[in-house]
């Protein structure tokens, strides 16, 4: 087995994780660095950082690719349409946490009209000009 140098393993974890798979499978590869070096190169090189970046994304369309694929693929019987309904929920979950700009559900509530709101406590309110307490009453009529 041939063990690569660290420009080598920086561009196949690039192109591991660009096809939607994870570095902790591949520092799990005998010969291969830990997660840990891999998160220290990210840390003291900002280029390698967004190579990593970019191909994360691109690992996320491939994997909602696969969730299409699983879902298209008809099952043969109840236990495998359970076990492909549980795939593609975990994939699912996992891009929306990943990447919940472009997998997570909409969560944000858009208002374009103003909200105008008036609370009555019946209690004194003091005076703009004074500051003091008015001692009239609210009359209820």
């Amino acid at each position: 087995m041939e063990i690569y140098s660290k420009a080598k393993h920086q561009a196949a974890i690039i192109d591991w994780l660009s096809h939607g798979k994870t570095l902790t499978d591949y520092c799990r590869i005998q010969h291969h660095p830990s997660t840990r070096t891999v998160y220290d190169w990210m840390q003291k090189s900002e280029d390698f950082a967004s190579h990593i970046a970019r191909a994360r994304i691109t690992g996320y369309d491939v994997i909602a690719d696969e969730c299409m694929k699983l879902a298209d693929t008809p099952p043969t019987d109840q236990v495998q349409n359970n076990w492909r309904r549980l795939q593609i929920e975990t994939r699912l979950k996992l891009l929306a946490k990943w990447s919940p700009d472009r997998y997570g559900e909409r969560t944000a509530i858009d208002h374009a009209g103003g909200i105008s709101l008036v609370v009555v406590t019946g209690v004194p309110q003091p005076d703009a000009l004074t500051g003091r307490v008015s001692d009239e009453r609210p009359q209820i009529t």
